[in-house]
């Protein structure tokens, strides 16, 4: 073709589309970036180099219109822990999206699924992503499906199991699936056959199993991980008793991967996943060093880690129910009842040192306040199918927009001035927290306990103001507010004084 190929992509949000961008641009082909809430993805590096399409797959005149002019599209959409009802939501997405390339005139359609053996009874979530593919099959349009197992990189949902159990846990007892046979792929062999697929020959139109190198069982890759951290060798125990249930519960308890999404990562553990074949090197060859084994994709995993270079996470997407709604722009005039919780206190620092306490705030450094009261919450909140405070940061110093912020998200970001934070936490109502660098008494006033806004400025002080908002959701959502006000002296009180203490402290070490 005289010019680069369109390609449109789907889950751009998530953990494998929003590490597949760069690497399209990397190859040459012009980027169609489809996302419900283009505003998630203002902080990432690529987005002025892509088009970005405001698209719910579920509506099928929108996909027609974003995929119209497109030649490849990928397909990086699964219901993932979204409840009982993820087999059907999966498949009318599937049927959505194969007649909407189809009518669009797409050339070529990308998904990523699940490994998966043959001949067996499936977990729900394997037979759910084997039937996806098979949607995408019969579309009428030359397709890819891709079935990978486990996939190693830093910040994927099945590494962070793998990680957390393994350095949690020096002794522990096991279901019988550690001893079944997997062929993990280390991400960046992933994200090479998916843009490798890109421009496969139109009478090609299967699925192609891909894994790395290695071969072993899971009880090995935990023994691998541990050799890789630098961790004792783990005794591992297997025992009958363990139900797939109770293996997900017992994963939520010890790792930060709700039990929502390790249930279907675990039953799909007890299943031996080995590819059967490895056409799709006669396609996509191999790099000249080869394909990243097992070892080497955790080295690499950790290293980034280490170096807090982790792109993209398991818990990029939102989670199921999660609140999307943007703060009202004016909340007293929003409608209904809006509560606000307000406080500002003078800080003894400069402003650029503030706002680096601000940005490094949650995760391992926690919230600046009753710690207790913090866990607490995030307990309940993990009891109730929420996210809990388990998330933590995907990177400690540095923030951008819809990055996770452990039961919070990232809404929007003004470096070295802003941060506004809404709530993803199980709650009867939507809830923001805000944090901001003023150099000035402005609409929040000057506190009757402080000096005037001209004293502290020309004394070289600066303020941290910070509001907690509430818009909530009948009777029982004005209780909740009511009955957790008690508390946001001590909880928002507590972050105001010691955020302001912690940046006097560096301001003069």
């Amino acid at each position: 073709m005289d010019r680069p190929l369109t390609v449109a992509v789907t889950g751009v949000t998530g953990y494998v589309g929003g590490r597949l961008v760069p690497e399209l641009l990397d190859a040459g082909y012009r980027v169609r970036a489809l996302a419900r809430d283009p505003r998630r993805l203002a902080g990432r590096s690529w987005a002025d180099d892509v088009d970005l399409v405001r698209c719910d797959v579920a509506d099928l005149d929108a996909v027609r219109a974003a995929l119209e002019g497109a030649d490849v599209a990928y397909y990086l959409v699964h219901s993932l822990g979204t409840g009982r009802d993820f087999e059907a939501r999966d498949r009318h997405l599937a049927r959505t999206f194969a007649r909407a390339a189809r009518e669009a005139g797409v050339r070529r359609i990308v998904y990523l699924g699940g490994l998966s053996p043959s001949g067996v009874r499936l977990s729900r979530h394997l037979a759910s992503r084997r039937e996806v593919g098979e949607i995408l099959l019969s579309s009428g349009v030359p397709t890819t499906v891709l079935q990978a197992a486990v996939i190693l990189g830093s910040g994927s949902a099945s590494f962070e199991m793998l990680r957390y159990l393994t350095e949690r846990l020096p002794v522990m007892t096991t279901p019988r699936w550690v001893s079944n046979r997997i062929q993990p792929i280390a991400v960046r062999d992933v994200l090479r056959y998916l843009v490798g697929s890109a421009e496969m020959p139109p009478d090609v139109s299967r699925t192609f199993d891909i894994g790395g190198p290695d071969v072993l069982t899971y009880r090995d890759l935990m023994q691998r991980y541990a050799h890789a951290a630098g961790l004792p060798r783990r005794l591992i125990v297997p025992v009958p008793v363990l139900t797939p249930r109770l293996s997900s519960l017992w994963v939520g308890l010890v790792t930060p991967v709700p039990s929502g999404i390790a249930k279907p990562l675990v039953e799909s553990l007890e299943h031996e996943v080995v590819c059967q074949e490895d056409d799709v090197r006669e396609l996509v060859p191999d790099p000249p060093d080869g394909l990243v084994g097992v070892d080497r994709a955790l080295d690499l995993a950790l290293q980034r880690i280490h170096d807090g270079e982790v792109t993209t996470r398991w818990s990029s997407a939102s989670l199921p129910g999660a609140p999307s709604d943007p703060l009202p722009t004016d909340p007293d005039w929003s409608g209904g009842s809006f509560y606000v919780d307000e406080r500002r206190t003078v800080v003894e620092a400069p402003a650029d040192v503030l706002w680096q306490v601000i940005e490094e705030i949650g995760g391992h450094r926690g919230w600046y306040s009753w710690s207790l009261a913090w866990r607490v919450r995030g307990l309940m909140d993990r009891v109730a199918g929420g996210p809990g405070l388990r998330r933590g940061r995907r990177d400690e110093r540095h923030l951008r927009v819809d990055d996770v912020l452990d039961f919070w998200r990232v809404e929007a970001i003004e470096p070295g001035r802003r941060l506004l934070l809404r709530a993803e936490m199980r709650l009867p109502g939507l809830a923001w927290l805000e944090l901001r660098v003023d150099d000035a008494a402005e609409e929040l006033g000057t506190p009757d306990d402080g000096p005037s806004p001209e004293d502290a400025a020309g004394a070289g002080r600066t303020y941290f103001a910070q509001r907690a908002l509430f818009s909530p959701h009948g009777l029982a959502g004005q209780l909740y507010w009511w009955s957790v006000k008690p508390f946001h002296g001590v909880v928002f009180g507590g972050m105001q004084r010691n955020v302001a203490a912690e940046a006097a402290r560096r301001a003069d070490g």
